[in-house]
């Protein structure tokens, strides 16, 4: 009988209360030892259940994971150099041949 409560979305919400209780619970202890929160995963997908906003902000945050995110991208290739540390930053520009 208790999981038919949780089918209704009160009960959802009752039961993600309890998770992020217990998950909060769990980090102040020193237990919980990832970055994220489990809770946080469930209150994103109840908000998009009733905003179209929110399904499409997590498809693309989603699809961002997926895709290769080089540390060339956008940069001239083998040209300009920037380091931070040292605050120097070297900018070579493209030789063009000279008319006659």
């Amino acid at each position: 009988m208790e999981f038919v409560v949780f089918m209704t979305l009160p009960g959802l919400v009752i039961l993600l209360v309890g998770i992020a209780f217990g998950d909060q619970l769990l980090r102040a202890t020193g237990r919980g030892r990832r970055r994220g929160q489990v809770s946080a995963t469930g209150f994103e997908q109840l908000h998009a259940t009733f905003s179209p906003g929110k399904q499409s902000e997590l498809k693309e945050r989603q699809s961002a994971l997926l895709m290769k995110d080089d540390e060339e991208d956008g940069a001239p290739p083998h040209r300009s150099t920037v380091d931070l540390d040292g605050g120097r930053a070297v900018v070579r520009l493209p030789r063009v041949p000279k008319a006659q």
